[in-house]
């Protein structure tokens, strides 16, 4: 009888070959146009064994120019796999770069697939293999020294962002869907993003091998274990690239970010931050979507915004070329209502006007029920908000009032562009010492169906029963048109399948609004 970690890695193999048969398949399937209109030699592709850090042996291909020669240098691109995925992902990009006169290196990063080592996530050990890496593409490819950059999707992107901080050698960073503070990730308000930590985990551990490490911060996650809650937020901060700042802006590598506004597994407020206090040359792109799925088509070799972005990105501080992002204005979003680009110069500048709505009176919840209003189901409703523009929905005067505190807006008499970072300012009275509130802000129609805006949810521990005490909460950032005639909408409750909640049973809450404080939510609209 063959043993679980036997069958682990045949089915691990098994859907290897499988994911990868299906990524060569849409490589090919997407550059075929190419190769019809100019059947040119094809970029040539390798796979080859890096020695990383301690010895770690990782698995990677090189896709180089198809006239590569040893008398010519060219620029790289080292692409680190996304989290899960194996080292044929990129290939269909990196056949295009290739034939736009890049040596690319893309390479499974440790703990994944046939790659050795365990899963560090973007701990010490992954920074260095980046290094590594490149100090192999230096060796064995005509790789310049003087032009490296490097890219990826997800774990890809904060890595390589990681490994600008810690290389001086690299000089064009593109981090599609990534992270900056992993504290922020999962685990924003001091709560716990429950599904995302699922997916991640779940994973984890189909395709690679969990550290003892990482396996010890799901769990204390999971079961909400306070006296590591220190513990943890120090083994994220290790890994987040914001730690790494001032490292990064001497470095001076001009840093691309990309996300979009659903993402349920870094959320954009993160990179908004992040971007605002980068001093190199950057841009910041925001997209209606959800983790990864703005980039995912560019993955199968179909035409694909942020990967022709990056391409652009590359080319001008790789290559020097006139691709005009730097012509540009450098904050570029796209409203999850459909409609064209729009170019910012700064983030401060993308909700220029704030509208203020009162959160009048006093009113009380009982906490532990789910009223209706929820953030929606990780990937999908972000997925079906990107294709379709349909959010997660309430029915905002049908929402129990005993689970959910509600206020509205007057009706809008010209339509309202909502850009950038809502946030809460509120007075909250509860009777235990420890809770959690979600605060959701819906664009509601003549019929009172709440779309959903945007949402954040928010936890306090050690807090006095009986005494209240100010919470301030910045939602996550958007973008979103708001029809004439609709109303926005303030709701809270205190429990979404998205997050783990720490409401003891018979828990309630009271918001209030002192005439000397008095709560709102603060609103970001487009000037027009």
């Amino acid at each position: 009888m063959a043993s679980a970690g036997h069958g682990r890695t045949a089915l691990r193999t098994t859907a290897a070959t499988a994911v990868s048969a299906a990524l060569v398949a849409g490589g090919v399937v997407g550059l075929a146009p190419a190769a019809q209109a100019a059947p040119a030699a094809a970029p040539s592709v390798r796979f080859v064994d890096i020695t990383g850090d301690g010895g770690t042996v990782l698995k990677a291909n090189v896709v180089a120019p198809a006239d590569a020669s040893a008398t010519h240098r060219y620029p790289l691109v080292v692409l680190p796999t996304s989290w899960s995925l194996p080292q044929v992902e990129y290939l269909a990009q990196a056949e295009k770069l290739a034939d736009a006169g890049y040596v690319v290196l893309s390479y499974n990063v440790r703990g994944f697939w046939q790659s050795g080592g365990q899963i560090e996530v973007a701990g010490p050990p992954d920074v260095a293999d980046a290094s590594k890496v490149i100090d192999w593409a230096l060796a064995h490819t005509p790789a310049d020294p003087r032009h490296i950059g490097m890219a990826g999707v997800s774990y890809g992107a904060g890595i390589s962002l990681l490994a600008a901080a810690h290389d001086r050698r690299i000089r064009a960073v593109a981090a599609l869907s990534g992270w900056a503070d992993l504290v922020d990730s999962i685990y924003s308000g001091r709560t716990q993003h429950v599904q995302a930590l699922a997916v991640l985990d779940g994973l984890g551990r189909l395709t690679g091998r969990e550290s003892p490490e990482l396996r010890a911060m799901f769990q204390n996650l999971y079961s909400s274990n306070l006296s590591k809650e220190q513990e943890m937020i120090a083994w994220a901060k290790k890994r987040s690239p914001a730690t790494y700042l001032d490292q990064l802006n001497r470095n001076g590598a001009a840093v691309m970010l990309a996300n979009a506004w659903g993402d349920t597994i870094f959320n954009p407020n993160e990179y908004t931050a992040f971007y605002e206090k980068l001093k190199v040359p950057k841009r910041l792109e925001l997209r209606p979507g959800d983790h990864a799925t703005a980039e995912l088509t560019g993955l199968f070799g179909l035409p694909n915004d942020v990967w022709t972005d990056t391409e652009r990105w590359l080319g001008h501080y790789l290559k020097g070329a006139d691709t005009g992002v730097d012509h540009e204005e450098p904050v570029r979003l796209k409203s999850r209502s459909a409609g064209e680009y729009e170019g910012y110069p700064d983030w401060k500048s993308v909700g220029a006007t704030r509208e203020k709505i009162a959160l009048a009176g006093s009113t009380t919840i009982h906490a532990g029920v789910d009223s209706g209003a929820d953030g929606g189901i990780v990937f999908l409703s972000s997925i079906l908000d990107q294709i379709a523009q349909l959010p997660p929905m309430a029915s905002i005067p049908l929402l129990p009032r005993r689970w959910a505190a509600v206020w509205q807006s007057p009706r809008h008499g010209t339509a309202q562009q909502v850009r950038g970072t809502a946030s809460l300012h509120t007075t909250l009275t509860p009777t235990a010492e420890s809770g959690t509130l979600v605060a959701y802000l819906y664009d509601v129609g003549p019929l009172g169906v709440g779309k959903l805006v945007t949402h954040a949810p928010y936890t306090w521990h050690g807090r006095t029963p009986g005494t209240p005490f100010d919470v301030d909460l910045d939602l996550f950032s958007t973008a979103y048109d708001v029809p004439a005639g609709h109303r926005l909408a303030l709701v809270v409750d205190t429990a979404d399948p998205l997050y783990i909640e720490h409401n003891p049973s018979g828990a309630q809450l009271t918001f209030s609004s002192p005439s000397d404080d008095p709560s709102y939510v603060s609103v970001p609209v487009r000037e027009q």
